[in-house]
C-alpha cells in the first residue's frame, strides 16, 4: 500500500481496494484513480505476476484515456493474481468471488483485459448489475471479439502516416502480442494493404519479409493453438519480435516492454502503442531522439474503452465504431499536430489533452 501512495498526486488514486479470499485462492487489487468526468471504467486483468503498482499504473492510463477520448468516465483498473488458463470452472468461480468483493465499489464498472473476456464479464454483470464488454446474448458489444481496439489503432496509424510519409500500401507490420488488440490490429491494416512480417504470443515469434497469411493466424489463435503452429515463416523465440525490421511496431502485450536495454533493437518508423503503458519513459524519449513516431497508448488504443462507454449507454456496433473513428483520428491529429509545433514528446502533448479535460470535469464537482 505505502508503494501505491508514493505514486500519488492531485489526480488519484482516488480508492485503493485491496481483496483477498483464502479459501477460494482469490487475491486481487482495484484502484479507482479519478472519477472527475463519471464513474470509473477499467478492465479486470487476470495473471499470475500482476502486481498493485501495475494496477495503479493502468488505472491511470484509463483516466487519461477516458478524457482524451472525451467520454463520460474516470479511470480504474484491477488485477487478479491467478493463471488464466485454469479450467473454465475453476475460473468462474474466482471471477464471481471478485464480483461479489465489488459489489458495493458503485464508483467502478469492469471491462476484459488481458486474460478476462466477455464470458468473464456476464459473470460479473450477473453478481454486480455493471460490466462492460458483454456478450451479444446479454446486449453487448463483445468489442475484443468484433476488434474495437484494433480498429482504434489503424485510424491512428491512418493519420500518423501522414508525419512521417509512409504508405500503408506495402508498409511492413510487426505486431507483439498478437491477442485481442494485436490480431485485429493486424486485419486492419491488412485490408489497408499493409504486410505482417512478424507475431508473437506467449509461445514464441513467427517472421516473414515476404509476409505472413493474418486471417490463417488469427483462426489459430481463435482456435487457441499458437503460432508457431503455422506452417509457414521462421520460428524464433518471443524475445526476438523485436529485431524484425518493419515500418510500423505494434506493442500488444505487457507494460515496459520496450525499456533502456532494448529500444536500441528496434528498427522501425511507428509505433502506435496497443497495449497500456508499453514503454518505459526512458525508452519512449530515446525513440523519439531517434525519429520514431511513438502514439502514446491512451490515445492510440482508445477503441476498446470507447465502444464499452457505447455500450454502456445502450447503443449499437456501428455507433461505437463511427465514433471510434471520429475520436481517434481527431485525437490523433491534435496531439501529433501539437508535438511538431512545441517540439516536445507525442505524450507531453496527450497528457496536456487529457489534463485539460479532466480539470474542466473537476472543477464542476463538490469534491475536488
Amino acid at each position: 500500500m505505502a508503494d501505491l501512495f508514493r505514486l500519488a498526486d492531485t489526480l488519484g488514486p482516488s480508492r485503493i481496494a485491496h481483496i483477498h479470499n483464502a479459501s477460494l485462492g482469490l487475491k486481487a487489487i482495484v484502484v479507482i484513480d479519478n472519477t472527475a468526468c463519471g464513474v470509473a471504467v477499467g478492465g479486470v486483468r487476470m495473471a499470475p505476476d500482476v502486481s498493485a503498482e501495475e494496477c495503479f499504473r493502468l488505472a491511470r492510463a484509463m483516466t487519461l484515456k477516458n478524457a482524451a477520448a472525451g467520454l463520460p468516465h474516470g479511470g480504474g483498473k484491477s488485477v487478479i493474481f491467478a493463471n488464466p488458463r485454469m479450467p473454465t470452472e475453476k475460473k468462474e468461480q474466482i471471477i464471481r468471488a471478485f464480483a461479489h468483493a465489488i459489489r458495493d465499489l458503485a464508483d467502478y464498472v469492469p471491462g476484459p483485459d488481458m486474460g478476462t473476456d466477455e464470458l468473464c464479464m456476464a459473470w460479473i454483470k450477473d453478481e454486480t448489475g455493471r460490466s462492460v464488454g458483454l456478450p451479444e446474448a446479454v446486449g453487448g458489444i463483445p468489442l475484443d471479439t468484433v476488434g474495437a481496439t484494433g480498429f482504434g489503432l489503424a485510424v491512428s496509424v491512418d493519420v500518423a502516416r501522414s508525419f512521417i510519409g509512409l504508405e500503408l500500401a506495402g508498409a511492413r507490420v510487426v505486431v507483439q502480442g498478437f491477442g485481442a488488440v494485436g490480431k485485429h490490429a493486424a486485419r486492419f491494416l491488412a485490408e489497408k494493404g499493409a504486410l505482417l512480417v512478424g507475431a508473437s504470443d506467449s509461445n514464441g515469434t513467427l517472421a516473414d519479409p515476404g509476409g505472413l497469411d493474418v486471417n490463417a493466424l488469427i483462426a489459430l489463435k481463435d482456435a487457441g493453438r499458437p503460432l508457431r503452429d503455422h506452417p509457414h515463416g521462421r520460428k524464433v523465440d518471443g524475445d526476438a519480435v523485436l529485431d524484425i525490421p518493419c515500418d510500423i511496431w505494434i506493442p500488444a502485450a505487457r507494460p515496459d516492454v520496450v525499456r533502456a536495454d532494448n529500444f536500441a533493437r528496434l528498427n522501425t518508423r511507428l509505433i502506435p502503442q496497443g497495449a497500456n503503458i508499453p514503454c518505459t519513459a526512458e525508452a519512449e524519449q530515446a525513440l523519439h531522439d531517434r525519429g520514431v513516431l511513438v502514439i502514446p497508448d491512451f490515445i492510440a488504443n482508445a477503441g476498446g474503452v470507447i465502444c464499452a462507454s457505447i455500450e454502456y449507454r445502450g447503443g449499437t456496433r456501428q455507433a461505437a465504431f463511427d465514433y471510434i473513428d471520429e475520436r481517434i483520428r481527431a485525437n490523433t491529429q491534435a496531439v501529433l499536430e501539437d508535438s511538431r509545433r512545441s517540439k516536445t514528446l507525442p505524450r507531453a502533448a496527450a497528457m496536456a489533452l487529457a489534463q485539460t479535460r479532466i480539470r474542466a470535469a473537476t472543477a464542476t464537482r463538490r469534491w475536488r
